[in-house]
């Protein structure tokens, strides 16, 4: 159970947040729990959807954004976002099960990929403290440098979804994603 309450419809949410989460379910067909606990707040929940929606038309290929959205989660141990970008790893950006057990390990079967992965993860693990080493490495993989922003951005947008839904104890609502070989 939540600790911070879930509207139960677009229409049990605040007013202020019902544009978005409508659009929200014309996008996705659903309106998951995470976007209606963060409709508590209709400027949060503004400021989730502006910071996707700008993210999402970045140069980061969609599979690159699932696969840093897997390895993020795996580290903060966010369950919800394991199940959701398992899902949408699947489904949406058609990874296959073997790839999506590498992103969770901090890679990629893909050798490109596999430098933006392993990015994320030293930022995340090392709290944005990389070395230049780090950011070589990933420039000389392909990317460049408003890639390797977008790269930053997209764990900051992640961490903050593991943060929030660890913090309200968020009911998942996508298949459970299971645990990982040792």
């Amino acid at each position: 159970m939540s600790r911070i309450p879930t509207p139960a419809s677009i229409d049990a949410a605040p007013a202020a947040a019902r544009t978005h989460l409508e659009a929200v379910n014309r996008q996705l067909g659903v309106v998951p729990n995470l976007f209606r606990l963060v409709a508590n707040s209709p400027s949060a929940l503004e400021g989730y959807l502006a910071m996707s929606g700008a993210l999402a038309k970045g140069s980061l290929p969609a599979q690159t954004r699932e696969r840093i959205a897997l390895a993020v989660a795996q580290i903060n141990a966010c369950d919800y976002c394991l199940a959701a970008h398992t899902y949408l790893g699947k489904h949406a950006a058609k990874l296959g099960d073997a790839e999506i057990a590498a992103n969770r390990h901090g890679g990629s079967l893909d050798p490109k990929a596999d430098a933006a992965v392993r990015f994320a993860t030293k930022i995340v693990r090392e709290r944005g403290h990389v070395s230049d080493a780090d950011v070589q490495a990933v420039r000389m993989a392909g990317y460049d440098d408003a890639q390797i922003v977008e790269i930053v951005q997209h764990v900051a947008l992640n961490t903050w979804t593991n943060y929030i839904n660890e913090v309200a104890g968020t009911e998942i609502d996508f298949p459970q994603a299971q645990a990982l070989a040792a």
